[in-house]
């Protein structure tokens, strides 16, 4: 069943059911009313006649011309009058009701014997009901006589029933009304959603330009329509990705695998000496183990993106950590007489991997002495700003163009200076450097000037002290 429909059924019905609730308590409040002004005007016309006759004295002796020319409410149209004795029997009765016997009843008689009004209803066949009211008439303390006053309920019962035909007609109508508004109104309300099914269907055909009008108003579709088109963004993004990821691992992977075919097929033209042989072969190690390289950081990364690395959090004191690294760096640049020196190293412990730091801090380093000219310098500096502890690498290097610093943590991104000044790398350190640093809640940044170098930032959090 359509959504649309479903909606206008579920309001359909929530609606008919509070049409008939509210029809239903309207006519049992109208027709209390109703009664409720009935004996109210009944109440009335007794209590004033029994107040008339007490005040003028008219008792013990009753006259019905007298009587009813003294108080005329008594023979009013809409209305009639008895008056009974303490036992029962009528004294005086209106000229209206003379042509139907309406006893007083035994629950009447026993409750004006205690001084109290009493309501009743009485019903003659084939006619309306009757509303009475009898009320007591005490002199000297002893019932004297009784007052009855009644009158048709017939403009209660037919005005009941004008308003039974209203609401009977009336609900129908209004529910058949509320339903096509409702019918409207759901489709407005799913228009947007269609828009969304539209869309998703040209998405799924490969369409990742496709976006939504987001509607003016912040309700619940326009989130909808923000967190979908954000969804697509990421996706688009993602899939750029992957295809430029795809693209750049292939290039990678090629280059050093036309390398060793071309230089085997070169070795097999002709037959070679050893040394040739030789030759070949470790250039080709060379090459397998950059494709290893490559392999192994393509892995860690594809680990850390589906979240199975496995990361340790324990106090790391980075600056045991700088020493060490600073030890292996300088060995590192002494075949190109690149100078690693310790600039400020100040106590700081962060909470961490202290593996993944020290690769970190290696990658950082290594590139900085690959990247540095002959003779250059590497300095390797740890200070801290109360919260953060701020590690930084800077060599006096080829330096990144601008436009290319925003790319350089992007998987195999190399630029052209780099390719041209070394062969070796992958593209992927400064990727793993990034997400290690990720992982730690830090940040990376990078400054470089062409031909003069770059200096690489880290910012940690420090380790809060344990009480």
């Amino acid at each position: 069943m359509p959504l649309r429909l479903r909606l206008t059924l579920w309001y359909g019905s929530a609606l008919a059911l509070v049409l008939v609730i509210f029809s239903v308590v309207l006519y049992a409040v109208m027709a209390r009313n109703l009664r409720d002004a009935m004996d109210q005007s009944l109440e009335d016309t007794a209590m004033t006649a029994v107040r008339s006759l007490e005040e003028r004295g008219f008792l013990p002796l009753l006259d019905e011309e007298e009587l009813l020319s003294q108080f005329p409410e008594l023979a009013r149209i809409d209305k009639f009058f008895q008056i009974f004795s303490p036992s029962g029997t009528i004294t005086i009765r209106s000229p209206n009701i003379k042509q139907h016997d309406l006893p007083l009843s035994r629950r009447a008689l026993e409750t004006t014997f205690n001084g109290k009004k009493l309501f009743e209803t009485a019903k003659y066949p084939n006619e309306p009901q009757l509303r009475l009211i009898s009320v007591p008439i005490m002199y000297r303390g002893r019932l004297l006589y009784i007052v009855q006053v009644g009158t048709s309920m017939e403009s209660i019962e037919h005005t009941l029933e004008h308003f039974l035909i209203v609401l009977v007609v009336a609900v129908p109508v209004a529910l058949a009304v509320s339903l096509g508004a409702g019918w409207f109104l759901a489709g407005r309300a799913l228009r947007p959603v269609d828009a969304i099914t539209l869309a998703a269907q040209r998405i799924a055909a490969g369409d990742l330009s496709q976006r939504l009008t987001i509607p003016p108003a912040k309700d619940e579709i326009g989130r909808l329509a923000e967190t979908f088109n954000d969804m697509i963004g990421r996706l688009d993004a993602s899939f750029r990705q992957i295809r430029q990821f795809t693209s750049d691992a292939s290039h990678e992977l090629r280059t050093p695998l036309t390398v060793m075919k071309g230089e085997t097929e070169l070795v097999l033209r002709k037959p070679r000496s050893v040394e040739d042989y030789r030759s070949v072969l470790e250039s080709n190690l060379e090459e397998i183990d950059r494709m290893t390289d490559i392999v192994d950081e393509l892995l860690f990364l594809s680990r850390a993106d589906m979240g199975e690395v496995k990361m340790e959090c324990k106090p790391v004191a980075l600056e045991t950590l700088v020493e060490d690294i600073h030890r292996q760096a300088t060995l590192l640049g002494q075949d190109r007489q690149i100078e690693v020196v310790l600039g400020t190293v100040m106590p700081a412990t962060v909470q961490g991997d202290e593996l993944r730091l020290r690769e970190l801090l290696l990658n950082l380093v290594e590139n900085a002495v690959k990247y540095s000219n002959p003779t250059g310098k590497v300095e390797i500096s740890l200070v801290t700003d109360g919260q953060h502890a701020i590690l930084s690498v800077s060599d006096q290097g080829i330096g990144i163009p601008t436009e290319d610093l925003p790319k350089i943590f992007n998987r195999f991104y190399r630029s052209d200076n780099a390719r041209t000044h070394t062969k070796k790398g992958t593209g992927l350190g400064l990727a793993i450097c990034a997400w290690i640093v990720e992982s730690h809640k830090g940040r990376i940044d990078v400054q470089s000037h062409v031909g003069r170098g770059s200096t690489f930032t880290v910012t940690l959090p420090l380790a809060k002290a344990s009480a």
